[in-house]
């Protein structure tokens, strides 16, 4: 009888302690499942809330215009996107031969301190300047940023104040630069607008150095770095450029699609992802590409280099969202808020007045690009310039293809009869707009002893460095006009003396004149002083333009056009 009850108690218990175990397992296990369902509605709440300021715009490379906007002149962030304007100035070093892609580059401690991503670089090492390239292109590196602005110009801050005054001089009007990365700063801003004339300058200035931004991936140090660009490889055409992200600036992207003889440059910045991004990207390039046109009509977009004239343009002021006048500058409209405090200059000369335009309505269309070529009113002067700079109109010679010329002599003196000369005019051979890309692909010459062949590009030769005595190119007419007189009823022209160059053939006066401001532009230390003309010639039933530079001797003239094979400009030497 005791043990039956023992028994009977010890089940008892037995049955409570599970059940209350049972009870405890549910209530706690309900207690997570909630607890999870309100984490995970929080974070699906902060996801949903993130919605960056949105900004796009397609240009078509070729001609120079606007395909598509939205919010293109409004100030957003440039995250890593900055990285492309420090690989800007890292190819102008190259090009003037003051770097070579095998010079090493000292690593120090506050470029190591970086925040990710980044190399992992140490104190006291040293980085290849290729090596520096390929990880600012692919893994966005930091740290690489850092180095590269370091050895540019001793530290970052005043290397930022360089980078925003060559913006200025390309014509990025909103764009100010506080590093050299683009982590986040409050005062580090551009435009979708801005980051379009970017994109382009980059390709126009160093068609060679920007193959590096087709770089799908690189070894360093025993690790395989890829791109952080995901439409390369997988959208046709796209040969670029760069990608970037923090949270005040969203997923931004500038790409590049080259389709044919099509070329698009498209941005997007505030991009809510990466995927949503990319996807943006692709359905902007798929829509307008058909749209694009298959000819180059506008001139490379060149910078007005403040060292050659000893100017320095003041540091820009960090531009706010706030709506500022327009007004107008170069044939663009830009905003008043946006332009740079001018540099006093000591008893300036009378500068003509900048008309205002009026404020643009919802269906004024995006203001064009600066695209380097002078316009036929008076322009506004240079930031930080004394000179108003005046074009001048160009004069065309009619000359008779193959046909013997008298010349008047160029230094008869004034008032006197000028002797008569007789020359054959050199016969170069005929260009057309319609094969200037093709031609525009053929391979240039290479230079012994320049670049290293140990990078993408092969052997990269450097261009001759600018003059620095040559004055702003901005501040020069962009054609001269041929002198020319009448003598019994038959056409003579100036005799100009030395070598001249010529340049092209095109198929009207226009293309012509953008051909000139183009070679200058890639030749401002050779060419700052040459004299540009055109010329009319008649080739059967059809009229071509010959662009032509004289004043230039033998060493000169070849040497010009060395330097413009290398930038896919044909180019012939003659002696006048």
């Amino acid at each position: 009888m005791f043990r039956t009850t023992s028994t009977s108690l010890r089940l008892v218990r037995f049955l409570v302690l599970g059940l209350a175990t049972l009870i405890t397992a549910i209530v706690f296990t309900t207690d997570s499942a909630d607890a999870k369902r309100r984490h995970r509605g929080r974070h699906h709440a902060r996801v949903a809330a993130y919605s960056p300021a949105f900004a796009s715009i397609v240009v078509d490379a070729n001609s120079g215009s606007t395909l598509a906007a939205n919010n293109p002149d409004s100030i957003r962030h440039p995250a890593s996107l900055t990285k492309i304007m420090t690989l800007y100035m890292l190819f102008e070093r190259l090009e003037q031969g003051k770097l070579k892609l095998d010079s090493e580059m000292e690593v120090s401690e506050f470029a190591s301190e970086q925040a990710p991503t980044k190399l992992g670089l140490r104190p006291g090492q040293t980085l290849r300047v290729e090596d520096a390239i390929k990880a600012l292109v692919t893994r966005s590196a930091n740290d690489a940023a850092v180095v590269i602005a370091e050895a540019l110009a001793g530290d970052e801050e005043d290397f930022a104040k360089a980078m925003t005054r060559k913006a200025r001089a390309l014509g990025m009007s909103r764009t100010v630069y506080k590093n050299a990365s683009g982590l986040p700063d409050s005062d580090q801003v551009t435009t979708a607008r801005d980051q379009a004339t970017l994109g382009r300058a980059i390709q126009d200035r160093f068609p060679r150095y920007y193959r590096y931004f087709g770089t799908n991936a690189f070894a360093y140090r025993g690790r395989v770095i890829r791109n952080h660009n995901k439409l390369l490889g997988r959208v046709e055409g796209v040969d670029g450029i760069k990608t970037g992200y923090t949270r005040a600036s969203g997923f931004n992207l500038v790409s590049s699609m080259k389709r044919g003889n099509r070329h698009l440059v498209a941005v997007v910045l505030g991009g809510r992802s990466g995927g949503s991004r990319d996807a943006t990207m692709r359905n902007l390039l798929a829509e307008h590409v058909a749209h694009a046109s298959t000819k180059r009509t506008v001139a490379a977009i060149t910078d007005r280099d403040s060292s050659a004239a000893s100017v320095e343009v003041a540091e820009a002021r960090p531009v706010r969202a706030a709506a500022a006048p327009l007004v107008q500058v170069q044939g663009a409209v830009q905003t008043a808020a946006a332009l740079p405090e001018p540099v006093p200059a000591p008893a300036p000369r009378a500068r003509a007045p900048v008309a205002e335009t009026a404020p643009p309505t919802k269906n004024t269309p995006p203001a064009p690009f600066t695209n380097g070529v002078v316009s036929a009113q008076t322009l506004a002067p240079i930031p930080g310039s004394a000179e108003p700079m005046t074009p001048v109109r160009v004069k065309t010679v009619q000359v008779r293809a193959g046909a013997p010329l008298k010349l008047a002599s160029a230094g008869a003196p004034q008032g006197a009869p000028a002797p008569i000369v007789t020359a054959a005019i050199p016969q170069a051979p005929t260009e057309t707009s319609s094969n200037i890309v093709a031609k525009a692909e053929a391979k240039a010459e290479q230079p012994a002893g320049h670049g290293t062949g140990n990078g993408i590009l092969g052997v990269l030769p450097a261009s001759a460095p600018a003059s620095t005595s040559q004055s702003m190119a901005y501040a020069e007419p962009s054609v001269r006009p041929a002198k020319t007189i009448q003598e019994n009823g038959a056409l003579k022209v100036a005799t100009r003396s030395g070598w001249m160059i010529q340049v092209g053939a095109l198929e009207s006066e226009s293309e012509a004149r953008q051909r000139l401001d183009s070679a200058r532009g890639h030749a401002r230390g050779l060419l700052g002083k040459a004299d540009p003309f055109t010329e009319t010639v008649a080739k059967g039933d059809k009229k071509l333009y010959r662009a032509r530079f004289a004043g230039l001797d033998k060493e000169q003239a070849e040497a010009a056009c060395r330097t413009l094979k290398r930038s896919s400009i044909s180019c012939i030497s003659m002696k006048n």
